[in-house]
């Protein structure tokens, strides 16, 4: 195939506004799927997670074969997540494309993850094919949302195609406008140089590392010796070939294609997303002489949390588990990690709350784990008289005395909210120290609202907050700014007289009365009670700011007494009093999960 009929694009939208359904139409026209085959749901959402939840997760490639004007083109299209804590994947797609298909929703219009994930296929200089899609529900308005794109990203209204991806309407004008619109792949010499980038990497139970791989120039073939730049690792290609979406292997893979390369490596690690495989051209020039391609911002977490078994045996498998998910997943990070509440396990780093509750739901059913994970958190920068550190855990944070002050991350915060909400969300905003920036009318109801934020004020329960002052129609996407010094202060929650570093946050200094307070509360009602009295405290430092105390279950030590002197009960209850209070310096409180769940809703 002529690099001239090669065409690479990916669909790019909010969450839920049809693109993976768009994906399945693409390959029932094209014929890449048999319709026997077509299973109900989206068919590149391989997951079972993703097709439960109805969202996607990781980026899917597929190949598909379209006549265009009696002429025969090759379509790469990449299907991309739409939630902003797997934006991730969507910059990694864009990186290996020419064009995207921009998705909107009818019925819905513009939302903030449209508008982010425009703007970055805009800083990659990629075509984009604007797609109005859903115009079959009864309340569409293809006029309105058609004038609205036009306002907000200056797209003209009528290059804009109407489409229900459900029924198939107009999908062909997409693939047309696809091989008109978006630009073939570069020119190269079949001589050149191989250059690749990988946009993608999976561990195979059978193949080992599989890596997903853009040609920029040159071939690769089977049995070819290649080079990663970056790693400075060798390998011999065992299989190459494309998508379709399955793995098909093929003879030879050439510039402008996207297809995979098995490696028979053991570890990601070796294969970074991100770096480029080389072999020499004609020329025969050595490694040392090649430049590599421009890779990706290394990922980085700014969530954390600690991940338990409730069964110290696990650690183990717990500890192979997530090795094994992070071959498949380059976002996730992991150390090991002590509580002297719960254990062994580990602190696991995540892009954002969903990202850690897929993470938490792929442990337990694909790998049988029961797990204790515990409030998420973010990592700050602690300045001390010895130089800076990063922590992402309370716990480790150094001695009080020594700390000159502690940075947390910020955000840019963008939020898309109907016009009669707007009071709303900026006291939402307001009360999570949050700082306007901007506010712009798209048109004459949806008003975009940019606020800086502290970003452990939104990892939490700020999206659950925004939909419920909004009646659900306000939309949100964030990106990280940088680490600004606060007032900040380490809360610790002491049960019973020791302090439980699983329940430790940090927080600002005004909120930790309120939060202290709201968490003794919570905790008195979810720890079982004992025999003997639980105090249940909040401190800053030696300062107490906050309690709560948990009776003792009250036995009846003087039921079987009739009669007789008052001091035969007297020297009863005094027996039982030593008796609490022994048990009371020797006893053990058992935290159930509900406990450190509680943190979750802490506020900031």
């Amino acid at each position: 195939m002529s690099q001239k009929n090669i065409r690479n694009f990916c669909i790019i939208a909010h969450i839920d506004h049809g693109k993976s359904t768009l994906a399945d139409r693409f390959l029932e026209i094209t014929s890449t799927v048999a319709g026997r085959d077509m299973k109900h749901g989206q068919m590149l959402d391989t997951m079972d997670i993703e097709q439960e939840r109805g969202i996607t997760i990781k980026l899917q490639p597929v190949r598909m074969d379209w006549v265009c004007n009696g002429e025969k083109y090759v379509l790469n299209l990449i299907d991309t997540p739409g939630h902003v804590d797997f934006s991730y994947e969507v910059s990694r797609s864009l990186a290996a494309c020419e064009g995207a298909i921009l998705v909107v929703d009818a019925t819905q219009g513009i939302e903030a993850q449209t508008l982010a994930n425009c703007y970055m296929a805009i800083e990659h200089d990629l075509e984009i094919i604007p797609v109005l899609n859903k115009i079959d529900l009864p309340s569409a308005d293809p006029v309105g949302r058609a004038k609205e794109i036009e306002d907000a990203l200056g797209i003209p209204k009528e290059s804009i195609i109407a489409v229900s991806a459900k029924e198939g309407t107009n999908v062909e004008q997409v693939l047309d406008r696809v091989v008109e619109v978006i630009p073939a792949p570069t020119e190269t010499s079949v001589d050149d140089e191989l250059k690749a980038m990988i946009f993608d990497s999976i561990y195979d139970s059978y193949k080992g590392v599989v890596i997903y791989v853009r040609l920029k120039s040159g071939s690769v073939k089977r049995g070819d010796t290649v080079y990663f730049l970056n790693t400075k690792k060798s390998i011999e290609v065992l299989e190459v070939g494309y998508f379709k979406p399955k793995y098909t292997p093929t003879d030879v893979l050439n510039a402008g294609e996207v297809g995979y390369i098995v490696t028979g490596l053991k570890s990601v690690r070796d294969a970074r997303v991100g770096d480029t495989v080389w072999k020499s051209g004609a020329a025969k020039m050595e490694m040392t002489d090649a430049s590599a391609l421009p890779g990706y911002n290394v990922v980085r977490p700014f969530v954390f949390a600690g991940v338990f078994s409730t069964d110290a045996d696990e650690y183990q498998l717990l500890r192979d588990a997530l090795g094994k998910l992070q071959m498949n997943d380059s976002a996730l990070t992991f150390e090991p990690e002590h509580s002297g509440a719960l254990g062994h396990g580990f602190r696991c780093g995540f892009l954002g709350l969903l990202h850690m509750e897929i993470v938490q739901e792929r442990l337990e059913r694909e790998y049988d784990l029961t797990l204790i994970v515990t409030a998420p958190s973010v990592s700050y920068v602690v300045v001390t008289k010895d130089g800076e550190q990063t922590i992402s855990s309370p716990s480790e944070l150094p001695d009080p005395s020594a700390i000159i002050e502690i940075r947390e991350p910020w955000v840019r915060v963008e939020i898309l909210v109907p016009k009669d909400h707007v009071g709303a969300v900026i006291t939402l905003c307001t009360e999570k120290r949050g700082i306007s920036k901007n506010m712009q009318y798209l048109d004459q109801n949806r008003v975009l609202l940019v606020f800086e934020l502290p970003l452990a004020s939104i990892v939490v329960d700020f999206y659950d907050n925004l939909k419920s002052a909004t009646s659900g129609y306000a939309s949100m996407n964030y990106e990280y700014l940088d680490y600004r010094a606060g007032a900040l202060v380490k809360l610790d929650i002491m049960i019973a007289g020791e302090v439980v570093d699983a329940l430790s946050l940090i927080l600002h200094k005004d909120n930790a009365f309120y939060v202290g307070r709201d968490l003794t509360s919570r905790l008195k009602d979810l720890i079982p009670r004992a025999n003997f009295v639980i105090p249940i405290q909040a401190a800053v430092g030696s300062r107490v700011v906050a309690r709560e105390t948990l009776s003792a279950y009250r036995k009846d030590v003087t039921a079987g007494l009739y009669g007789g002197d008052i001091s035969r009960k007297r020297k009863l209850l005094e027996k039982q009093k030593k008796g609490k209070k022994r048990m009371k310096m020797v006893g053990k409180v058992e935290l159930p999960q509900e406990a450190f769940l509680a943190v979750l809703k802490k506020g900031n």
